[in-house]
């Protein structure tokens, strides 16, 4: 039985970054991914490559300045999967963030952009609030734009696939590991493969399946230890109404959380929610305290909304992400979005993936390359994924 330098399991975003960047430094990579590759999480995010204005709130400033260091990059690479698109922030006489609260955290944005120039805002004259369609002027006090950038996330997911394919990686569909023994030497993972059942060595195994993170450690011999986590449900709503030309950034009016309402596919999408799973049983679905929540605050926004009941009537898609966050007491909102990468002593070839952004799956595909390369030392790159276009 041949040895792999590596395996991955998951086909997300993040499994597909690890896929590339790893053959593109000239290790030997196969991934299994149980569906279709960026099926999952992965084509159920808000659809953005931005910096996350809102983490500035909660601290995370290295995390903003990487976003917005990562979108950069995205944009360069990838400019028919990546564009940039304006966003807008309305503030009104009742917001709870008020106009120098949000001038300062754009101030501190564009700050952080490095001389990007789409670290701009500015303040938009009250002549023109009237172009942002169906906004509620009631109220309004100041409109500020800024910057950021949107993507089809399936099929940027897909490019770094064929990117990795291209690199020489092994790509498996339809695939289910079913156990992974650590040896001293090397991992064995065992698998499904249409109806065959298959082993493979590999040197290392990066656990890189998302919400599943805890699911797949349970499929691991000697028993291995597993992190708490807190599963998070992203519902987003797809309603058949003219979309605004432009992101919509709205403060929900039943909390402190950010909502944003995205032009897509020729409708208006509405995400996301933060609804703490107790276990991930099926396919995710939006609870109906979800669908309320996200139609109410569009409905406070924009005078032509309508009812709730019409509003309802024109949802034609739904979906759901699941976030994996730290597990700790208050809200998920302010939980931390930074990456986990965790190793054990006791299984040193095994790596795990816990949380992780859209936006920064470059970076966490080099960090995971950086550990491999200190388990098993460099071989001849073959790529630079940082000049490598994403088509």
């Amino acid at each position: 039985m041949d040895q792999l330098d590596l395996i991955v399991i998951g086909g997300g975003i993040n499994g597909a970054g690890i896929a590339q960047s790893a053959s593109a430094a000239g290790y030997s990579v196969l991934l299994l991914e149980e569906g279709e590759v960026g099926e999952q999480t992965s084509a159920n995010s808000s659809k953005l490559i931005h910096g996350g204005l809102r983490y500035l709130e909660s601290g995370h400033v290295s995390l903003v300045r990487k976003s917005l260091s990562e979108r950069r990059a995205l944009l360069r690479l990838a400019p028919s999967l990546v564009k940039p698109v304006p966003f807008y922030i309305p503030v009104y006489d009742n917001s709870q963030r008020s106009q120098w609260m949000i001038r300062a955290g754009l101030s501190a944005y564009a700050l952080l952009s490095e001389l990007d120039p789409l670290g701009r805002y500015k303040s938009i004259p009250a002549a023109q609030w009237p172009n942002i369609r169906g906004l509620k002027l009631q109220g309004l006090e100041a409109v500020f734009q800024y910057w950021d950038a949107q993507t089809d996330d399936k099929a940027l997911t897909q490019a770094v696939i064929k990117s990795a394919i291209e690199l020489g990686a092994n790509v498996l569909e339809q695939t289910r590991c079913d156990a992974i023994v650590h040896r001293p030497g090397y991992c064995e993972v065992s698998y499904l493969y249409q109806g065959e059942p298959t082993k493979v060595k590999a040197s290392c195994v990066i656990n890189a399946t998302g919400p599943w993170v805890n699911d797949l450690i349970g499929c691991v011999t000697p028993p291995m230890a597993k992190e708490e986590i807190d599963l998070v449900q992203g519902t987003h709503l797809l309603l058949d109404i003219t979309p605004p030309d432009g992101i919509l950034y709205l403060e929900s009016c039943f909390d402190q959380r950010v909502v944003f309402v995205i032009p897509w596919q020729g409708k208006t999408l509405l995400g996301t929610t933060e609804t703490q799973l107790a276990d991930l049983e099926g396919k995710p679905t939006p609870t109906r305290e979800e669908i309320v929540y996200l139609l109410g605050i569009y409905q406070h926004y924009f005078t032509d909304a309508g009812e709730i009941e019409i509003l309802e009537s024109k949802i034609v898609e739904t979906f759901c992400g699941v976030r994996v966050l730290p597990k700790q007491a208050g809200s998920s909102f302010d939980h931390s979005r930074e990456l986990w990468l965790q190793t054990r002593d006791s299984h040193p070839r095994i790596l795990t993936l816990y949380g992780g952004k859209l936006t920064t799956f470059r970076t966490t595909a080099k960090e995971v390359t950086l550990w491999l390369e200190s388990r098993l030392g460099g071989r001849k790159m073959l790529a630079d994924i940082d000049k490598l276009p994403l088509y």
